[in-house]
């Protein structure tokens, strides 16, 4: 991992057991298909939402591939698989997340993003095991892995060579977990530190 990944995830570390437990919840025993396809239309809420505040964020596909990481067109695929209907899933309720002021607020978000993927792969495994009805509709679980990780490790390196970059980059990924949480969880589990 490299030091600025390692870096931000010191800095963002009071977010981490909420975060993570947006998806290791799915692997409790109470959880079922309709709490999985609940989950995945409050994740296309806030990921193609990220996603386009991303595509329009000025400088951002200098820096990295912004395309190649688009994953929401997965998740509608995995809801339509699940019976959601294209016209319902049009009407998804959505984040407002607008561009990024820069890359490196941008960045952090992205941080944010691909870091929740670490969990999509036992997470699938485990809904697919207890579920197999479910595994025509995991595309979005399995499109994440240790390669997109490895290389947002390797865009941030050289991109954040001041401590001012560093602290941006930061920021963005605490902004990015707080508009996660609050998202997910709602406004009040944000100021209680959940």
């Amino acid at each position: 991992m490299g030091t600025m990944l390692a870096r931000l995830d010191v800095e963002t570390r009071p977010y981490h057991a909420s975060a993570d437990g947006l998806w290791r919840d799915l692997m409790e025993g109470s959880a079922t298909p309709a709490t999985y396809m609940h989950h995945l239309v409050r994740v296309y809420g806030f990921e193609a939402p990220l996603e386009a505040a991303l595509a329009y964020t000025p400088g951002l596909s200098r820096v990295i591939d912004v395309r190649s990481r688009v994953r929401s067109g997965l998740i509608v695929r995995d809801l339509l698989g699940l019976g959601i209907s294209a016209g319902k899933i049009a009407e998804l309720p959505q984040s407002m997340i607008a561009p990024f002021a820069n890359v490196a607020e941008a960045l952090g978000w992205m941080y944010v993003s691909e870091r929740a993927t670490n969990l999509h792969e036992p997470v699938r495994r485990d809904l697919v095991a207890r579920f197999p009805q479910l595994a025509g509709a995991t595309s979005y679980l399995a499109a994440g892995g240790q390669a997109r990780w490895n290389e947002l490790g390797d865009v941030l390196e050289p991109y954040v060579q001041t401590r001012e970059l560093q602290q941006q980059v930061a920021s963005g990924a605490r902004d990015a977990f707080r508009g996660a949480l609050e998202w997910f969880r709602g406004r009040e589990a944000v100021a209680r530190g959940a």
